[in-house]
């Protein structure tokens, strides 16, 4: 194992993040109790997000991530992108994203980001850049980089999932039947790297055959487990989500289409009942 070390730096700036959103609601607290089981929802998936940040960029989870295993690394992605950053977005109430948005350039660069096709273009044109293997190989040698990947990556995320948990009526989400075609496209584009990662028979990124081998795992598996975490996993996660979709759409469209057949009841008893 990697020797253990701190990150002060990511500590404080998560930290940092996580204490000004909490003071921000703390001020911003509503009366109502509708509003306040709101608030309390929503705070509670913004820490979950703000902690499985810092899960996964603290030690073991970094080091293993960054020194030792890509399958690791692979995991460390999967937690930013497809478990941190849905929360994120739906932990941030409405209120809070319009002071985000609010200057003129900024809110005009988020509303085209988050335009579907954008967004999918975003989402997966940055996923298949980190995949490089030269892009890889920077970011293992240098710091910065790596932080710029690692924020460029969760920047994308929020953007990709946008169209599907926006709380903004003026920058809304998808239809539930455009959100489960959304959600279908964005599970294509990781099958590429997936395969190479998976049926490569040398290595894809041959710095990380340079490290310690960990429990004895030959590189050429790590990298064959990376692949599988990618594709299946991944692939699990956005489809989880479709399936949430449908089965919520279909409650919703059930109800209202019962509604109607009650009321029309209602109005037949009415015209019985008036004869």
């Amino acid at each position: 194992m990697p020797a253990w070390h701190a990150h002060p730096d990511v500590w404080a700036l998560l930290g940092g993040v996580w204490v000004l959103y909490l003071v921000t609601v703390r001020r911003h607290a509503p009366s109502a109790p509708v509003e306040a089981r709101e608030r309390g929802r929503r705070t509670a998936m913004f820490s979950v997000g703000m902690a499985v940040l810092l899960v996964a960029s603290s030690y073991p989870v970094h080091d293993l991530a960054e020194e030792r295993l890509y399958s690791v690394h692979m995991v460390q992605h999967m937690l930013y992108t497809l478990v941190a950053a849905p929360l994120l977005v739906a932990g941030i109430p409405g209120w809070m994203w319009r002071r985000l948005l609010r200057p003129a350039a900024v809110r005009s660069a988020f509303g085209l980001l988050t335009k579907p096709v954008v967004a999918i273009a975003v989402f997966n044109g940055l996923l298949l850049f980190t995949h490089w293997p030269q892009v890889v190989d920077a970011s293992v040698r240098s710091e910065g980089t790596h932080f710029a990947l690692h924020a460029l990556t969760l920047g994308s995320a929020i953007v990709m999932w946008w169209p599907v948990l926006s709380p903004l009526p003026e920058l809304p989400s998808l239809t539930p039947p455009a959100q489960m075609l959304y959600l279908f496209a964005n599970s294509l584009a990781p099958t590429i790297p997936a395969s190479f990662l998976t049926f490569g028979s040398t290595l894809l990124y041959p710095v990380y055959g340079t490290f310690p081998r960990l429990w004895g795992i030959p590189a050429l598996t790590d990298q064959l487990v990376a692949g599988l975490i990618m594709k299946i996993v991944g692939g699990l996660v956005l489809w989880g989500f479709i399936a949430v979709i449908f089965f919520n759409w279909h409650a919703r469209e059930r109800g209202g289409w019962d509604a109607l057949a009650l009321r029309g009841v209602e109005r037949e008893v009415r015209t019985g009942l008036a004869k």
